[in-house]
């Protein structure tokens, strides 16, 4: 835990869009904080603020009103090289269908952000290690097509953590698998959060899947609430 400041902070956050002429509060005064290691799970309904939440927080979106914070950095003021650097180093992204390379092999899924961010040679040994973390060594040279829809989420979890960001942004994660694969799934981010100090922050509609969380919240209207599922 964090002894200075918490790594996440919104403060007051509002923001809108527009339907034709109507005006549709997408989060409205949203005040949260968390901490390096936290497993946040972020409950609500469709089109209740979840997802503009994340794509806030990612630097995908920009608010309207208040002020968001990463490790005591507004968000706010940076420019969009700054923020597409931030997200290359700070922020690792996991999504419902994957999104996973077709034509790239299984460690080149997770060598990809490293590529990214360093123009150069990867380290292999980083990307060997984390393959066997998430179980995977073994399907190294495999294609995602060549994998099961549970593999191919862990696959999506390495690549989040090869760069050892400082939060994970899931977006309905288990929302394509089976009950098992899901809760392998969140068994396996909730690991990553001890193993690696990162902070999950996890968006999901499902109270039971909401459950593996530490820090329980609800976005409803836009509105922000904590609450004990």
């Amino acid at each position: 835990m964090s002894l200075h400041f918490p790594i996440i902070r919104f403060k007051d956050v509002y923001k809108y869009y527009y339907t034709g002429d109507e005006k549709v509060t997408a989060l409205s005064g949203v005040s949260l904080e968390f901490q390096k290691g936290d497993f946040v799970s972020i409950m609500g309904p469709s089109g209740g603020g979840k997802t503009t939440f994340l794509n806030c927080l990612g630097g995908l979106d920009f608010p309207d009103q208040g002020e968001i914070y990463l490790n005591d950095r507004l968000l706010n003021n940076l420019s969009d090289k700054e923020l597409t650097e931030l997200r290359r180093k700070e922020i690792g992204f996991v999504f419902q269908f994957f999104n996973l390379m077709p034509t790239l092999t299984v460690q080149e899924n997770v060598e990809l952000p490293l590529l990214i961010s360093r123009s150069a040679r990867t380290e292999s040994k980083q990307v060997q290690s984390l393959l066997n973390y998430v179980g995977l060594l073994h399907r190294a040279k495999s294609f995602p097509a060549e994998l099961s829809g549970g593999e191919m989420q862990r696959v999506a979890i390495a690549r989040a953590l090869v760069h050892r960001p400082s939060i994970v942004l899931a977006d309905e994660p288990t929302g394509n698998l089976d009950s098992e694969n899901g809760i392998k799934i969140l068994e396996l981010m909730s690991k990553a959060c001890t193993d690696f100090k990162t902070t999950v922050v996890m968006a999901t509609h499902n109270s039971q899947i909401a459950d593996y969380g530490n820090r329980h919240f609800e976005i409803r209207d836009g509105k922000a609430t904590g609450r004990a599922y």
